[in-house]
């Protein structure tokens, strides 16, 4: 589209439509490429339809674990060392894989960060689900 104010050849408009089309023909080729990595199949288990519900049980008491500023390790208000700590979840976790007491893990502000990461580890390693950390005042 071109039009011109004046026979003298003065101020001339165009549309120039080149980056549009340098854009679209960009946008065409991501799409290209994009739209077969989003065809593949994702394998997703998920939980199957039951009739029965699951039986009700009691869960066990929770576990206090303190850790002091001096990385002290209390279970239940009572002072362990933390080579005890793994065995003691595992213990724990074997009673009843199903049906874990859940670990309430609280920290005092100046602990060293190596103890928690220690007492995680171990509580990994003893395959217990549940682990949450609480703030007592």
């Amino acid at each position: 589209m071109a039009f011109s104010s004046n026979s003298s050849g003065g101020a001339m408009a165009d549309i120039n439509v080149t980056p549009l089309v340098d854009v679209m023909l960009v946008l065409l080729i991501i799409f290209m490429v994009t739209a077969p990595i989003a065809s593949y199949p994702i394998e997703v288990n998920l939980p199957q339809r039951t009739t029965a519900p699951p039986p009700q049980t009691e869960p066990p008491p929770p576990i206090r674990l303190r850790i002091d500023a001096a990385g002290q390790i209390f279970w239940n208000d009572s002072p362990y060392p933390i080579s005890t700590i793994e065995s003691m979840m595992r213990e724990t976790v074997q009673r009843d894989p199903t049906n874990q007491p859940q670990l309430e893990i609280d920290t005092n502000a100046d602990a060293d960060y190596g103890i928690l990461a220690k007492v995680l580890a171990h509580a990994k390693n003893a395959d217990m689900k549940k682990i949450g950390f609480v703030e007592n005042d």
